[in-house]
């Protein structure tokens, strides 16, 4: 995945540019705050079944404004019931998945993204519906791990990768290629998720819970794939 030159090539001098582009858009109505609100829940609630129905809205309601539940989405057909199973394996994982970020995309960390997106999806999809952007998006608002592969954050990250990863599944080389774009910037995305902080639902005032560093790339593939 290198060049002769390392991970320079990966640099990018707008990524501040772009990320505040998206932040615009994230006053506590903005729909892009959706995925603050749905973050915030799956981090500190520590019981996600004790009101199961209340988890199922915030998770349903995020894929929502984040148009998933548009056109001809499988999802249009499906209540927020749908999403318990979801919700109950995203229960019984242990706490510390909440720690993963792309700083630590180690090979035992990336097999453990995989494996968790492999079983949301056979929770979350069936009879042969697209997958991708949807479980990706759960991924990013439930954990903050892994950017979502939508349509713009993939387009911008094959031309960022000229050939080399075609971002159209979760595997290894998009993981490590994201990872390694990471490391080529990462004092700027560091910077980033140091000063970017989600919002809290009741008050609307900024928490003390930064954005993950995964969630930094996904604003900039986003903006710059508009």
């Amino acid at each position: 995945m290198k060049s002769d030159n390392g991970i320079d090539h990966l640099i990018r001098t707008d990524i501040v540019m772009e990320v505040e582009k998206f932040k615009v858009h994230s006053h506590p109505e903005d729909r892009y705050t959706s995925f603050d609100y749905c973050y915030n829940y799956f981090l500190t609630t520590s019981d996600l079944t004790k009101d199961i129905e209340k988890s199922c809205l915030a998770l349903g309601f995020y894929l929502a404004s984040w148009g998933m539940l548009r056109g001809s989405s499988f999802l249009l057909q499906k209540s927020t019931k749908h999403f318990e199973q979801t919700v109950r394996y995203i229960s019984d994982l242990d706490r510390s998945i909440w720690n993963i970020d792309v700083d630590n995309y180690n090979d035992h960390n990336i097999q453990t993204i995989l494996t968790i997106y492999k079983e949301i999806k056979e929770c979350l999809i069936h009879n042969g519906n697209a997958d991708l952007t949807l479980t990706t998006k759960v991924l990013l608002g439930v954990f903050g791990f892994l950017p979502a592969f939508d349509n713009y954050f993939c387009n911008t990250f094959r031309v960022i990768a000229e050939g080399q990863c075609g971002f159209r599944r979760v595997n290894e080389k998009s993981l490590t290629f994201i990872r390694e774009f990471y490391e080529a910037n990462k004092y700027t995305i560091d910077n980033l998720a140091k000063q970017t902080y989600t919002t809290d639902f009741i008050t609307g005032r900024k928490t003390k819970i930064n954005y993950p560093k995964a969630k930094i790339i996904d604003m900039y593939g986003f903006t710059v794939g508009q």
